[in-house]
């Protein structure tokens, strides 16, 4: 199933080049949140595939699913057709396509899609995790630990708990690439105290935990 999943985002990155090579607008959402035609074309691209693949209920940020008709369910899709925005407006590359399995409230498949260099990092439940089809493992020990930050939410907050820890090499990356770059090494502890949403964090959370890493709730 991991080679469909990864066959679809491909199609999803695609679409979002398109897009993103063009002269494109922006709305925004009732939360403030922006969205582009990126967003919603690759939010399609992605359903029907994964309703090709398989029968498994599928939330993502785009279509909204009541929590009365979602919160029984065991098992599901959870995705993020366009994670990073805001990065994604900017031009920067560094936004992600992601896609979660989820079952009994775990992630147990993950792919995280890069559409600007085509990188590729995924991970199944007890199968390690990889890039690019190579496996990738978090086996730091630094002394002088590497921290990142986000480049359109970082908060005072976090900017203390680097200074409380003496961390002061800070990387700033956008969406999901901060935990993806955790997870092969490049970096060894990420901060996200002003909260987040499930779909940014499903698929790349079980491609830490598969490369020797925990995603922990304070």
């Amino acid at each position: 199933m991991i080679k469909a999943v990864i066959e679809i985002a491909h199609r999803a990155a695609d679409a979002i080049m398109e897009v993103y090579k063009s002269d494109f607008s922006t709305i925004y959402k009732d939360d403030d949140s922006p969205v582009t035609k990126a967003d919603l074309l690759a939010n399609e691209i992605i359903i029907r595939g994964l309703q090709s693949i398989s029968n498994y209920p599928i939330v993502t940020e785009e279509s909204y699913i009541p929590y009365s008709e979602r919160k029984n369910w065991k098992t599901f899709w959870l995705v993020d057709p366009l994670d990073g925005t805001k990065d994604f407006i900017q031009k920067n590359g560094e936004f992600t396509i992601n896609i979660a399995l989820i079952e009994n409230h775990f992630s147990v498949l993950g792919v995280v899609y890069v559409p600007v260099t085509n990188d590729v990092y995924y991970a199944t439940k007890n199968n390690g995790a990889f890039k690019n089809h190579k496996k990738i493992y978090n086996n730091s020990c630094r002394q002088r630990l590497i921290g990142t930050d986000s480049n359109f939410h970082s908060t005072d907050q976090t900017k203390e708990f680097f200074k409380k820890h003496n961390i002061k090499e800070i990387r700033k990356y956008g969406s999901s690439l901060k935990i993806c770059k955790l997870a092969e090494g490049d970096l060894d502890v990420y901060p996200r105290l002003n909260g987040t949403k499930e779909w940014d964090t499903a698929a790349s959370h079980i491609i830490a935990n598969e490369a020797n890493c925990k995603l922990i709730d304070t």
